[in-house]
């Protein structure tokens, strides 16, 4: 699981600066992804230890990322309109919410799996 948390941490570091260097390193907003990013690295240092406390965690800095980025989502219609006051946060923030949003299925897909071969473990002994 710490792999998983690791690779979307690192993408979302790599969009939030890339977000910050298109924006002219104007404005902090820009980097949240990063923030986040380095959140999910965090949770996979965790992870290593005790990998359920990692994935919970993980989870947790997710739905704090989904709810934060998608007051910006919504907003995507207006981009393509051109009404859109700030496009580099809308599309930033999109690009964070589809990775965050794949982030949580994975990791819920984990837990449901390594639950089940607890299950099965314990059923067997």
């Amino acid at each position: 699981m710490s792999r998983i948390h690791i690779t979307f941490g690192i993408i979302l570091i790599i969009v939030g600066g890339a977000a910050y260097a298109v924006t002219e390193f104007a404005n902090w907003n820009a980097l949240i992804p990063a923030f986040l990013g380095l959140a999910l690295v965090a949770c996979a240092l965790v992870g290593m230890i005790h990998p359920v406390i990692g994935g919970v965690l993980g989870l947790g800095v997710a739905i704090v990322g989904l709810a934060g980025t998608a007051m910006n989502v919504v907003e995507l219609g207006s981009l393509f309109a051109g009404d859109v006051a700030r496009p580099a946060a809308v599309i930033t923030s999109t690009i964070g919410f589809i990775f965050l949003v794949l982030y949580a299925a994975l990791i819920i897909r984990s837990m449901v799996i390594t639950a089940r071969e607890h299950r099965n473990s314990a059923q067997l002994a």
